[in-house]
């Protein structure tokens, strides 16, 4: 069985900025011939190999590319060019709410961002009361989440992550917001995660949690890879 989950060669990302914000200024800038796109190079001929059971650390500055990375691996984006496969089921908290609905309950998102997910009716049913008392938002479970914190969101998203039973976790900094005890019961998690040989992959700003948690770092700069290797070294040389 190839021990190799996620595999990137020479993967390349463009998007695209678009400056106008109305349709009106879009048109006018049309016919003004004004440039009305602006060509991003977000990833540039990136190449790792991550392997199962493996807790890796993504690092970098604000606009290295680390997100996008993440969501390339989850499926959300796609390669401009390059390869990339991914071997594996994989849960990503990549955006503090994604897949959830304003409108809709605590409860009812738990529905929805658990068939999201892959999770069956019946399966998240039966695991509703766990999900619930582990986000710790058992007062609020009932009401819209419009009305929620963004540290109640990552409660929620993260309780049910916990039920999906990951063979990949991507976590972009969804940890950066809630109180300290929930980020250390998510951490506690993290490490029960680690345990069972599922393979994590972790973009944070808090080097004091790579550190404590990815035996590997990959460090991003200006869309490559700076570093990739031992993480105490790879954050010395980030923090230079």
């Amino acid at each position: 069985m190839d021990p190799n989950v996620i595999v990137l060669k020479n993967v390349e990302k463009y998007f695209f900025l678009q400056h106008q914000k109305t349709l009106k200024e879009l048109v006018q800038a049309l016919f003004k011939k004004q440039k009305t796109l602006e060509q991003v190079h977000a990833l540039k001929s990136v190449s790792f190999t991550i392997q199962k059971g493996e807790s890796v650390g993504i690092i970098g500055r604000n606009g290295a590319g680390k997100s996008t990375l993440l969501k390339l691996i989850a499926g959300v984006s796609v390669p401009t060019s390059g390869s990339l496969t991914v071997n594996g089921k994989v849960v990503p908290l990549i955006e503090l709410g994604a897949g959830f609905h304003s409108e809709l309950t605590g409860r009812e998102n738990i529905y929805l961002n658990g068939v999201i997910l892959g999770l069956k009716e019946s399966y998240i049913k039966s695991k509703l009361k766990e999900i619930i008392e582990f986000s710790e938002i058992e007062k609020f479970i009932d009401i819209p989440i419009k009305y929620f914190s963004s540290g109640m969101q990552m409660r929620l998203a993260f309780s049910v992550a916990v039920f999906v039973d990951p063979e990949i976790l991507l976590i972009d900094e969804i940890l950066a917001v809630g109180d300290i005890e929930f980020k250390e019961k998510c951490l506690k998690k993290m490490e029960e995660f680690k345990k069972r040989g599922v393979t994590i992959v972790f973009v944070s700003h808090s080097m004091e949690n790579v550190e404590n948690f990815c035996e590997r770092v990959i460090y991003m700069k200006e869309g490559k890879i700076e570093f990739d290797g031992d993480t105490k070294r790879g954050i010395d040389l980030y923090l230079k």
